[in-house]
């Protein structure tokens, strides 16, 4: 018995919804499995890891907050700042004029590099940023200066 076309048309249709659905799960997965590793390769900077690496001096430290709140709020010592909509262009840039623009030696792709901003949420762009474009030794210091400023004032308080 040979069936009316029109009634092949729905499951051809389950089939191939069947698959797309299979296709998108792994698609899916793929993703998750991907951020799951760049997660736990890219891990975010504490306070004290970040005062060790500042002082062994082998990190450039990139505040990516405006000019401005630097000016207004302050800076973690040893920072560069490169406002984050310069930072894909600035990390593109030839050593010669990141020198002049920012007085400071430009990072190679193999250098490590650690981000900055207020809390923590453009630095994680400008990881993003930095990522994509092949610095693969960037991380992220998620508490920001308001961390930093919390744990810097509280201990000259204390005295130590």
């Amino acid at each position: 018995m040979v069936l009316p076309r029109f009634l092949l048309l729905p499951s051809a249709r389950r089939v191939i919804l069947a698959s797309a659905e299979a296709a998108l799960w792994g698609l899916k997965s793929i993703k998750g499995s991907c951020h799951n590793f760049c997660t736990a390769i890219c891990k975010d900077v504490t306070y004290m890891e970040l005062k060790k690496l500042l002082n062994s001096k082998k990190i450039m430290l990139i505040d990516v907050r405006e000019t401005w709140e630097i000016l207004e709020y302050g800076k973690i010592p040893g920072s560069v700042n490169i406002p984050l909509d310069e930072v894909g262009e600035a990390l593109q840039m030839n050593p010669k004029d990141f020198k002049e623009k920012y007085n400071e030696v430009k990072p190679s792709k193999s250098d490590s590099l650690v981000f900055s901003c207020l809390a923590g949420v453009r630095s994680k762009k400008a990881l993003d940023t930095a990522l994509s474009l092949g610095f693969n030794s960037a991380q992220n210091y998620a508490g920001g200066w308001k961390e930093w400023a919390t744990y810097e004032f509280s201990e000259k308080k204390q005295g130590h």
